[in-house]
């Protein structure tokens, strides 16, 4: 007797179909391993790329800073240099303007205690015909050469004040320009 005659077909018709659903579900769940293996390599693989990448990128931002930190310092080192030379060129315009001050001063000085005299040459032609000087020297004259006008102390002083007022702001305009020139040649 035949094992298929013993079961009823309705049986018969189960058991073919759960034995195809056990054998679909087997293929299921192989196919379902081999996905989730492939997925796990792929995890692996991307994981790796990605850390690669991380390490890369870390790698730029790290040259990066110190390509900036480098070109900070440059900048930091010529700012340094440059505020030296300002300050010494300060001091050397300001010395420079403390001995024209002095110079002015002793000049000043002197002209009050009439140590010193301030004259003008005078125009002999022209002197002659506004005051009445003579155009030509006598035999009895010590002064040798063109004739001079000897200006009043007040007057001296006045002019030597000028004088410095000029020589002060030259001294200024020459300390402005070389601030410009250094400024401008950092850049």
């Amino acid at each position: 007797m035949q094992l298929s005659s013993l079961i009823p077909p309705q049986f018969r018709l189960l058991a073919v179909g759960l034995l195809a659903a056990a054998l679909f579900g087997a293929g299921w769940l192989a196919n379902g391993w081999r996905l989730g293996e492939q997925l796990a390599e792929q995890g692996l693989a991307l994981e790796g790329q990605i850390a690669e990448r991380d390490l890369l990128h870390a790698n730029t931002l790290g040259e990066i800073a110190r390509a900036s930190s480098a070109q900070l310092r440059s900048e930091q080192d010529k700012r340094l240099q440059l505020e030296q030379q300002l300050r010494q060129s300060s001091v050397a315009h300001h010395k420079e303007s403390v001995d024209a001050k002095t110079a002015a001063d002793r000049l000043r000085d002197r002209l009050a205690t009439t140590e010193l005299r301030l004259s003008v040459l005078v125009d002999s032609a022209a002197g002659a015909a506004l005051c009445g000087v003579p155009a030509g020297t006598g035999t009895g004259v010590v002064v040798h050469g063109a004739a001079r006008a000897e200006l009043d102390p007040a007057h001296a002083q006045r002019i030597v004040g000028i004088t410095d007022d000029g020589d002060q702001g030259l001294i200024a305009l020459k300390a402005c320009q070389d601030y410009a020139r250094k400024v401008s040649a950092r850049h």
